[in-house]
């Protein structure tokens, strides 16, 4: 048996017209990922600061948001202005030890120089190494411009990530200033009380996951640069050699860096890393192992139980969107998926209570026809 099934031209071009309107929209979004990308932080960032933001107003003189705004960033100012303070003289402390010991290092290696040029003579050598001086020396010009080419490509990324964090810095300015207006605009749009109501009290359970969030990223990096301070104050006991007055540069790096999720606790790690190697270099070995013991530690245990405590998700939920977020969306799919995954629970719970609501009312109604039907059949 055939079917024949008519559609008539205004359908078939409206469906047409959907699809199409469906894949420019897509390819919009592709091609405006970047700026997308910087949006999204930009609107975080300015949800984590709201709280100190809103404390404050309170004392500005006529609660004003453009005070508050303007001194929260000030203070961030401040804090980023002693943590140089107080990381960059160590650091140029132990470059300085690193350059006066070199003659020394050199000193120290003659012989084993002179062992070399006698295990050249003595086996002949000297012709293939000649050879290899006269390779490179030929390559010279090759390299100088793969060299040239590689620090312009680096100043241009530089100068990349310079103008994105500007961009990020004003939009979450004007997202703090201008936020507030927005959000009374937007409710004064409603004219259902019942849905404001209900919609204010989601948009708030959504904020305090955001908050909780920020809160959880404090206590994690705060028990990572307390642990790594401690631990740097520790190894000259058991290396000799290892400077014993980075303890407290060593925390502070950790702490600020480790508020960046994802990739902050590994710069840490590094710079870490770089500082005690200009002045021991099985401290700077014993400083990795240790880094790499407690990245496991921490990505596993730690963060997953505080950030579940926090914005009331299970472990193993947090763990699965953080994994699931980075392998999907990338650095920005992990800094964000925590919150959303909070934001997604809450909002499941809200249609699951609504939805059992709606079917006791059903069967409430259906029960109550039958009773009066029942009524009026015996009547």
């Amino acid at each position: 048996m055939k079917v024949k099934i008519e559609i008539d031209t205004i359908t078939f071009v409206r469906f047409w017209l959907v699809v199409i309107g469906f894949a420019l929209s897509a390819l919009a979004i592709f091609m405006a990922r970047s700026a997308l990308i910087l949006v999204v932080v930009s609107f975080f960032l300015a949800l984590a600061l709201n709280v100190p933001v809103n404390f404050l107003v309170k004392f500005m003189p006529g609660r004003s948001r453009l005070g508050g705004t303007a001194t929260a960033y000030i203070i961030i100012v401040g804090l980023l202005t002693g943590f140089l303070f107080l990381v960059l003289p160590p650091l140029v402390e132990q470059s300085v030890h690193f350059a006066e010991s070199i003659p020394d290092l050199i000193d120290k290696n003659k012989d084993q120089i002179n062992s070399i040029n006698n295990l050249v003579n003595q086996y002949h050598l000297q012709e293939q190494v000649d050879q290899a001086i006269n390779n490179i020396k030929n390559n010279a010009s090759q390299l100088a411009t793969n060299v040239g080419v590689g620090v312009v490509t680096g100043i241009g990324s530089v100068l990349g990530v310079v103008i994105s964090v500007l961009l990020v810095l004003v939009m979450t300015f004007l997202m703090l200033l201008e936020g507030p207006s927005w959000l009374r605009r937007y409710w004064n749009m409603y004219t259902n009380e019942d849905r404001k109501a209900h919609h204010q009290m989601l948009a708030k359970k959504m904020y305090r996951v955001m908050s909780g969030y920020v809160n959880g990223q404090l206590a994690v990096a705060a028990i990572g640069g307390v642990s790594a301070g401690i631990f740097v104050a520790i190894i000259p006991v058991f290396i000799q050699g290892a400077p014993g007055n980075l303890a407290l540069p060593v925390a502070a790096i950790a702490f600020l860096l480790s508020l960046i999720p994802m990739f902050g606790a590994t710069i840490a790690g590094v710079l870490i890393t770089l500082m005690l190697l200009l002045s021991s270099v099985p401290a700077a070995v014993t400083f990795v192992i240790y880094f790499v013991v407690y990245q496991q530690i921490e990505n596993n245990f730690i963060s997953p139980v505080i950030q579940a405590k926090t914005i009331q998700l299970s472990a193993l939920v947090v763990l699965l969107s953080v994994t699931l977020g980075t392998y999907i969306f990338g650095l920005i799919g992990g800094l964000i998926s925590i919150p959303i995954a909070g934001w997604a629970k809450i909002l499941l719970e809200d249609y699951l209570g609504n939805r059992k609501k709606s079917i006791k009312k059903t069967k409430t109604g259906s029960v109550a026809n039958l009773i009066k039907k029942a009524k009026k059949s015996q009547a």
